[in-house]
């Protein structure tokens, strides 16, 4: 008789444990309590999907991980980039890495991903129960046993009041609780760490910054202000306040501490990251010689987005049409500080509901990073966010979805029973 799993969660980790253990001989069946699968997935990396990050060693990729560094550099040994890249090929589905490491298909089109996981789910007969919410999850009599120890047997209660059984159970459904999610898992015994949200763009309400929407700066020094937390990378100016990979992967460094602070901060900006406030200011007299005539406006001697220039002239009180020869000490002063050492307040911040991630879930000293099984239950594992891993990027995210759905897949299927 097969063995019997019920995956709880139909995103990338519930699906991708579902198709491989379904793949080896399992019969599965998903329980998702929404109307469709695989939803961050649609919208992540903007609809292209950002699955892996072109990263091939281990120890290095692991370092990307605010939380879970060490479970994830274990977890990795078993399946890893490569593997991830491997098996989309396998299947048709190419993928291409972008200069700054994220990885994408070739198609630039996430449903080419959810196309893919579908076509392998129903080819191995994957079952698919939608607005099957879990209200409470029971292990029961261990079932009989091989040599490697009996796994429990489970029972699994949804909303409706059906009654499930299985072998094996994979909880796979992380995202921020608004539900009792956790107390079905708390009562087996598993400790949750409380969860926050991560990657998230900063709110600057009523700063005239914002109406500078859309403008973009490829490297940008963000720090917060008070603490250790400092990222360098894009930042995109919005009409809320800044987003952009830097803002991004500073969020998912603070996440615990912005989070206490009631996402009420100060953050400071060097938007030409290559200069100190002092080298800053001897370029600019560099300029007061070699371009005395031309405006201070026209150009601007760090490659700085004109319309931002112009912002930070005004702010300054630099008047239009100013020459290099004529800028006063002191509002060149005023120019360099806005520049190198500008100081903002955030004053809440923005998450995307479909790609919302979170720090925190279950307790990671609780979970075998060789197999995802739960050391205090047998015969039940964790996948994706639902354990206390996140990464500074989706992609990061994802390859840990992949690895740990794949992982508590094999294990399951080489399981006596």
């Amino acid at each position: 008789m097969a063995k019997r799993l019920i995956v709880i969660g139909g995103g990338a980790a519930g699906m991708f444990c579902a198709v491989n253990a379904a793949r080896k001989g399992v019969s599965v069946t998903v329980l998702e309590k929404t109307g469709k699968l695989l939803s961050k997935v649609k919208v992540s990396g903007g609809g292209r999907c950002n699955v892996t990050h072109a990263c091939f060693d281990i120890g290095e990729m692991a370092t990307r991980y605010p939380r879970g560094e060490r479970f994830v550099r274990k977890a990795f040994h078993r399946w890893f980039t490569v593997d991830t890249i491997g098996w989309f090929k396998e299947r048709g589905v190419e993928l291409k890495a972008e200069a700054d490491g994220r990885m994408f298909p070739v198609t630039d089109d996430s449903q080419t991903i959810i196309d893919c996981l579908m076509k392998e789910a129903n080819r191995y007969g994957v079952e698919v129960r939608f607005h099957a919410e879990v209200t409470e999850l029971e292990a029961v009599a261990p079932a009989s046993g091989g040599a490697d120890g009996a796994s429990a047997g489970f029972k699994v209660r949804l909303k409706d009041d059906r009654l499930l059984e299985a072998d094996y159970v994979c909880v796979a459904c992380g995202g921020y609780p608004k539900s009792g999610m956790f107390d079905w898992i708390r009562k087996l015994g598993h400790t949750v760490e409380e969860p926050v949200p991560s990657l998230f763009t900063f709110n600057m309400p009523g700063s005239p910054m914002t109406k500078l929407m859309g403008v973009a700066v490829p490297e940008v020094q963000v720090k917060i202000v008070g603490s250790k937390l400092v990222e360098k990378g894009p930042v995109l100016i919005t009409h809320w306040g800044l987003s952009g990979p830097a803002v991004l992967r500073l969020s998912a460094w603070g996440a615990r501490e912005l989070a206490a602070g009631g996402y009420r901060f100060g953050i400071q900006l060097n938007w030409a990251p290559e200069f100190t406030e002092q080298q800053a200011r001897e370029r600019m007299q560099e300029w007061r010689y070699e371009r005395a005539g031309q405006a201070v406006g026209s150009r601007n001697p760090f490659g700085l987005p004109q319309r931002l220039w112009e912002y930070f002239l005004g702010t300054a009180g630099i008047a239009e049409g100013l020459r290099w020869a004529d800028l006063p000490a002191r509002e060149q002063n005023k120019l360099v500080s806005l520049l190198c050492a500008g100081n903002y307040a955030i004053q809440g911040k923005t998450t995307f509901k479909e790609e919302f991630v979170t720090a925190g879930g279950v307790r990671l000293s609780e979970v075998e990073p060789a197999s995802f099984e739960s050391r205090k239950v047998p015969g039940l594992f964790f996948a994706g966010e639902i354990l206390d891993v996140d990464g500074v990027t989706g992609g990061f995210n994802f390859q840990h979805a992949w690895t740990s759905g794949w992982t508590a897949a094999d294990t399951i299927a080489g399981k006596n029973t």
